[in-house]
């Protein structure tokens, strides 16, 4: 079974796959925020915007790997 789509193809399980990547994102980003800062506060608009940023990454790395998991190609 192939897990890679094809070039400029994005099948369901990788948006699943990202979805959980941003669901990952953020206890990262909460644990940096309290590092950072000190205390347990939590920025909710940081936070989805780490989320976001996670799922989208991955989705676009999707889009621009190929069959293969090579970079711009299918061969």
């Amino acid at each position: 079974m192939n897990v890679f789509t094809d070039l400029w193809t994005i099948k369901m399980s990788d948006w699943q796959r990202g979805l959980i990547v941003a669901i990952l994102t953020t206890p990262f980003t909460i644990v940096y925020d309290s590092v950072s800062t000190g205390s347990l506060v939590f920025d909710w608009k940081k936070i989805l915007a780490a989320a976001i940023a996670g799922g989208v990454g991955y989705i676009l790395k999707n889009l621009l790997t190929g069959t293969n998991g090579n970079f711009l190609t299918n061969k």
